[in-house]
């Protein structure tokens, strides 16, 4: 029996429908602007538009408007803080998210940034303080599709194909680095399969590298994707996992290298947090994370 069947069905009923189609398209002005001008569009459609993040239909484009919300708390992911004051592991915190127009600013010129470098990023359309216009990474009836989905479907299908997803969010998580870049918040459900095949990337609502180095981005970089992907890999093919993810750092810088084996030693007491689902996911998610950092780098665990 797959180990992971009935679990990534359960994520996947959930989710469906919101990761495997587009959301539904909000309604226009009775009286939109020409399709060449994003920025009246922004300009009239943001005060109609309820919502901090909708999509639109923009003559035969797709489009999504972000507005400034309320300002975020400081920690949005309180286990995940915890563990990086208990290890003393700075690389793991949470990034404080300003939200508001602070938000706004730093999305824009993040995807700008990224773009710039060559990567599949939504393409910024119209800017303003207080809203966002990007572009959908689809094509013309043509849908993305999450990779936290796909991983999910793949893992119902066996410990094969979930490795083979798993490997090209690697592999995108890569081609960031290699460019000098990084991300926000590289977990599988800010990465998408577009419609040729090529991966891109979404959400920047905050930059890690306002309070870090470089190295240190990139090495939360592999740590994000592992924690939002470790259940699944710990309960499939954990030593498989293993080989696949050090090929991938094989060519990593050495610095970045060495802070991921770092969190590794670090982060050994949390392989005995309680695995009970009474104690919630972040803390099934941090006692998988440790437990394959420690296959990994450590000494091998007991099944």
């Amino acid at each position: 029996m797959n180990p992971l069947r009935r679990g990534a069905n359960a994520r996947l009923q959930t989710r469906k429908g919101a990761a495997s189609a587009p959301a539904p398209l909000d309604a226009l002005s009775p009286n939109p602007p020409a399709p060449s001008d994003y920025a009246e569009f922004l300009r009239t459609t943001l005060p109609q538009q309820k919502k901090n993040v909708a999509s639109h239909r923009f003559g035969t484009e797709r489009v999504w408007l972000k507005k400034a919300g309320p300002r975020h708390g400081k920690w949005g992911y309180r286990v995940m803080a915890a563990v990086a004051r208990m290890a003393r592991l700075d690389i793991i915190k949470p990034v404080p998210n300003p939200g508001g127009e602070a938000a706004i600013a730093t999305e824009a010129r993040r995807l700008k940034q990224l773009a710039a470098a060559g990567l599949r990023v939504p393409v910024v359309l119209a800017q303003q303080a207080d809203g966002l216009l990007i572009s959908d990474l689809g094509e013309s009836g043509r849908a993305t599709v999450v990779l936290q989905e796909r991983l999910d479907q793949a893992a119902a299908a066996g410990p094969a194909a979930l490795l083979a997803v798993w490997r090209e969010g690697l592999t995108a998580i890569a081609a960031v680095h290699v460019r000098g870049q990084h991300l926000s918040q590289a977990f599988d459900r800010n990465l998408v399969q577009c419609p040729d095949g090529v991966i891109g990337y979404i959400d920047f609502e905050d930059d890690p590298a306002e309070v870090m180095t470089l190295a240190e981005c990139q090495a939360r970089d592999w740590l994000s994707y592992l924690h939002s992907t470790a259940m699944m890999l710990e309960a499939a093919a954990p030593q498989a996992a293993g080989q696949h993810w050090h090929a991938a750092l094989s060519g990593v810088n050495e610095e970045v290298r060495e802070r991921i084996a770092n969190a590794a030693r670090r982060m050994k007491w949390a392989q005995k947090l309680p695995a009970s689902r009474r104690w919630g996911r972040d803390t099934q998610r941090v006692r998988a994370v440790a437990r394959l950092l420690g296959r990994w780098y450590l000494a091998p665990l007991p099944n």
